[in-house]
């Protein structure tokens, strides 16, 4: 008897999943727990096993197609054996969540309620007619849905000047399309990676507060510990002591370390903070630090070496970027001094972190007549921003905590 592939539910809050490649062909033999294709959930490539010996006799599912945990993906059995012309047929039913809509998995549902979107407009063009993100976001660039007021023309026009006025083309001229031009093809991560920051630039309005922070005592005392902890295993990073200052910081300002609701802000008891790493021309991908706030410094520089390795190598599991609660990403590492980066929903704030360069600053010291006096000094200095949701934290707040990050940092005496 033929025996199912079924989409599997491949993390606790995971729903659904990206078919990106069959590394097995209808007619091809495979042997049961070979891999039989790749699945990408949140920019997390799985591969899924084969449930049995046999022969792929049908493929149900394209690659580049989303479908929902439970969805019949192949059929594996004796060639010449009969399948199924469809999933339905074979016993697994597209239910139907919403009366004439069909399924309608739980981040549509959300970010159908976010613009408030009536679903009834949106063309799904998933398996069945189930409508994706994918078809949604499309829906909400397109103005479908009602736009916040910070969104609406007249808003913006309130505040431009007249001669200004008269250069704003019209919403219905359409820009002018590119004329020629080399096809980039859209991998998972990268359509993964448009999806999300387009939602959270339409969920939440983003304001930025910069700050800069004096690097001395954080590099001393990496160089004092540095050869104790490789000595570990551990590779002592800067990333680890932004962490850990990121965690002062959400301690000391607990609203950061929350998310918009429809109920109210929720404050988060856990603190999972994400750290971003580049996978270079692929884009990023977000692996969690787990309670971070229970952590030492070692516990974290061990965290960051391992999550950074495995997420390079595409060996993180897809739970692994899920329930962060704030993030932090380092984009002075190719050498951006500042940057204003875009929240990673549905989280309150993000660290963005510059190259560390040493600079001429004034600092003060004390004076043998008393009180102090101003000098000269060469120290390593870095630009910390933080972009912010608006809707939950205010200017004095959000500059409270990136001050408290600040004086972690400059005041660093971990071990």
């Amino acid at each position: 008897m033929p025996t199912n592939v079924i989409m599997p539910q491949l993390g606790e809050s995971v729903v659904e999943g990206t078919v990106t490649r069959w590394l097995k062909r209808p007619g091809e033999p495979v042997a049961e727990f070979e891999a039989l294709l790749e699945v990408n959930t949140d920019k997390v490539d799985t591969e899924i096993p084969a449930p049995a010996s046999g022969t792929v006799l049908q493929v149900y599912v394209p690659e580049g197609q989303t479908v929902r945990a439970g969805t019949l993906l192949a059929v594996i059995g004796r060639p010449g054996e009969a399948v199924p012309e469809a999933p339905e047929a074979a016993g697994v039913a597209e239910p139907s969540g919403r009366g004439d809509l069909g399924f309608i998995s739980p981040v549509v549902a959300r970010i159908a309620s976010e613009h408030n979107v009536d679903l009834g407009l949106v063309r799904g063009t998933g398996q069945g007619g189930r409508i994706t993100k994918k078809d949604l976001l499309a829906f909400v660039a397109g103005r479908g849905a009602v736009p916040a007021p910070w969104e609406t023309p007249a808003f913006g026009e309130l505040f431009r000047p007249t001669e200004e006025l008269r250069h704003v083309p019209s919403a219905a001229s359409p820009a002018p399309a590119p004329t020629s031009g080399t096809i980039v093809p859209l991998n998972a991560v990268r359509r993964s990676i448009a999806e999300h920051m387009v939602r959270s630039r339409h969920t939440s309005p983003h304001v930025t507060t910069i700050m800069e922070a004096d690097l001395s005592r954080v590099l001393a005392h990496r160089l004092a510990n540095k050869d104790a902890y490789a000595r570990d295993g551990v590779n002592l990073t800067l990333t680890a002591y932004f962490v850990a200052a990121s965690v002062a910081a959400l301690k000391a300002v607990p609203m950061a370390n929350s998310s918009w609701g429809d109920q109210g802000i929720v404050l988060h008891r856990p603190v999972n903070i994400g750290v971003a790493v580049s996978l270079g021309d692929e884009g990023l991908i977000v692996p969690v630090v787990r309670d971070s706030d229970q952590q030492s410094l070692l516990a974290l520089a061990r965290a960051v070496n391992d999550l950074g390795a495995r997420a390079r190598a595409h060996k993180l599991a897809p739970d692994e970027v899920q329930g962060g609660t704030f993030t932090i990403t380092n984009h002075g590492v190719s050498g951006s001094l500042v940057a204003m980066p875009i929240i990673n929903q549905p989280q309150c704030a993000i660290l963005g972190v510059g190259a560390v360069q040493k600079r001429v600053v004034v600092v003060e010291t004390p004076n043998p007549a008393g009180g102090t006096q101003d000098s000269l000094a060469i120290r390593p200095m870095v630009y910390l921003s933080l972009t912010f949701d608006h809707r939950i934290l205010d200017g004095a707040l959000a500059d409270a905590f990136l001050g408290a990050v600040v004086r972690a940092l400059e005041g660093h005496a971990a071990s």
